[in-house]
């Protein structure tokens, strides 16, 4: 347990949804006595005004900001005025009442999809400023962006201390399985155990499975959020990765073997693959932070399929 946690309130906007979820089991096993959950029908945090009450009734001397309007790139080609207006919105709003009520620190957690199309791999933080997102999901990512610039902006002219991290794709039990918002792995096991399960000879697959993509196991991806809520106190973003990447054709591959889906995979090449590559430096968060991911990909793979095997009846 640490005194950072223990001596403080904590507020975890998303803190019911996928990471949120366990970013609250974490402060709990750290220690914090005090942590504030606010729920969607309660505050919109969209609404300035609910922000306010939602800050004067919990009086938290730290924030951490996971909520989010994401998706897949399905969603945001379908919502991408949605996406931008509500993450905008919630994170520029929050954080300036952050600031004006003093609250000791604001924690924001931003996306990988933020970085240009085309970054150098693997992406440093330095090229974070050097283009514009893929345009599958630019209005999301710019959106999420805004709270970087706010940050830098707010540490110049008030002195405020905020921070910023780029967590890569997320995946783990307890994820988001409705295919309509998804993330490619748990639509992509949702999909193949569904197949099997109704004796589907073949399952369609977007794009040509030839973009790569890392990804970082939800309970890494707290842990690294909490050494950070703790240890890392600047503005400049901070990557948080595992440091691998895999191609959607390998990973499709793995997925069909580890749910013992039998049919055939048809590619969808006239769907987009989205940003070509992803895989991220994750020296920085080592140094700054002592962050480093635990679990391998296949361990936390077969996890997440585990999960949803043994849960999907509910899901429904």
């Amino acid at each position: 347990m640490s005194a950072f946690f223990e001596r403080r309130r904590f507020l975890v906007t998303g803190g019911a949804g996928f990471l949120g979820s366990v970013v609250v089991r974490k402060l709990g096993e750290e220690g914090a006595k005090e942590v504030f959950i606010p729920r969607s029908r309660e505050y919109d945090l969209v609404q300035m005004a609910d922000i306010i009450r939602l800050l004067q009734a919990t009086r938290p001397d730290v924030v951490i900001h996971l909520a989010a309007i994401v998706g897949g790139i399905g969603a945001n080609q379908e919502h991408p005025g949605e996406y931008f207006y509500r993450n905008l919105l919630m994170g520029v709003q929050l954080m300036e009442q952050a600031r004006l009520t003093g609250m000791e620190k604001f924690v924001g957690v931003g996306t990988i999809c933020s970085y240009p199309k085309f970054t150098p791999v693997p992406f440093k933080e330095e090229d974070f400023w050097k283009g514009y997102p893929e345009e599958t999901n630019a209005p999301y990512g710019l959106a999420k962006k805004m709270m970087t610039v706010q940050s830098m902006a707010y540490r110049q002219q008030y002195g405020y201390n905020s921070i910023n991290l780029l967590p890569v794709n997320l995946y783990g039990p307890g994820d988001n399985f409705d295919p309509r918002s998804s993330h490619v792995i748990p639509a992509l096991i949702k999909k193949c155990v569904d197949a099997r399960e109704s004796g589907q000879e073949e399952i369609v697959v977007w794009g040509t499975g030839r973009a790569t993509r890392e990804f970082l196991y939800v309970e890494d991806a707290a842990r690294g959020i909490l050494l950070a809520t703790e240890r890392y106190d600047k503005s400049d973003p901070v990557n948080l990765g595992a440091g691998f990447e895999i191609s959607i054709k390998n990973l499709v591959n793995l997925i069909v073997n580890y749910t013992r889906y039998p049919g055939r995979i048809v590619w969808d090449k006239t769907k987009p693959d989205g940003q070509p590559r992803r895989r991220l430096d994750t020296s920085k968060a080592k140094q700054l932070f002592g962050f480093e991911a635990a679990v391998s990909f296949k361990e936390g793979l077969k996890s997440t399929i585990e999960w949803y095997e043994d849960n999907r009846q509910g899901l429904r």
